[in-house]
């Protein structure tokens, strides 16, 4: 059984002007020996769930400028600590995924000011460490929220802080869609809108940020605590500021 939702009409862009957006977003920013890989996750489980409407917007762009997508569906993850050590299969297939990503988009509805329930659910069963192995550190991460009612920023605002406490490389922008009910056509697709704008905004961020620090990942989180917690000295021959130094 697997957990992905299947991403309807993937490459059918009604609302995009494909004459300004560019296939190769990141051309020239690092590798590109493969496309990356992002995981997308969204914050309610209603079946007309306009997180989940604004995900699928963004990974047909994703996919548009030559990435692999993955959307999760929570509909099923128990609660933390519900079951002895979250051995459960919903959880267990959400962390491969992460591990399995570069990047991340996380997109939430706001409710009562603040992420849903489902989207800090699946946050929460992302541990910072599993057998050694770190499921988010060092992958980027897009923020999106979406409101029934004015422009908010409180939902985006708790998704950095996370991003920032899961040690992600979270991007500048973010998008934050207004009375999301207004936006989306009775096909579920975003209507043409300088929020749609947005979402493709971030979108191309999120792809020249994955494409310029992935390979740099380890090396961009690397910290001296943990080396020293672990007990592993750097080495004088493989350190390039001791190799700068002496070359002085």
């Amino acid at each position: 059984m697997t957990r992905l939702r299947d991403l309807p009409d993937p490459g059918h862009l009604p609302a995009l002007d494909q004459a300004y957006l560019s296939r190769q977003p990141a051309l020239g920013l690092g590798p590109n020996d493969h496309p990356p890989r992002i995981l997308l996750l969204y914050g309610s489980l209603r079946d007309r769930s306009f997180s989940r409407l604004a995900v699928e917007e963004a990974a047909r762009l994703l996919r548009f400028m030559g990435c692999e997508t993955r959307i999760f569906d929570p509909s099923d993850l128990p609660l933390t600590d519900q079951i002895d050590y979250d051995d459960h299969p919903a959880v267990h297939e959400l962390r491969e995924h992460a591990f399995w990503s570069e990047g991340m988009v996380w997109s939430s509805p706001e409710r009562h000011g603040q992420i849903s329930g489902i989207m800090k659910l699946q946050i929460d069963h992302l541990p910072l460490n599993m057998g050694g192995m770190r499921p988010t550190q060092g992958r980027t991460l897009a923020v999106m929220q979406v409101s029934g009612g004015s422009q908010s920023f409180n939902a985006v605002n708790t998704l950095r802080l996370l991003g920032r406490w899961l040690r992600m490389i979270t991007i500048p922008n973010q998008s934050s869609v207004a009375k999301a009910f207004m936006e989306f056509d009775d096909d579920g697709r975003m209507k043409p809108s300088s929020y749609y704008d947005r979402i493709v905004d971030v979108m191309e961020e999120l792809v020249r940020f994955t494409v310029l620090t992935r390979a740099h990942g380890g090396q961009l989180v690397d910290r001296y605590s943990e080396r020293k917690a672990s007990r592993v000295p750097i080495e004088a021959a493989n350190d390039l500021s001791a190799i700068a130094i002496r070359s002085a």
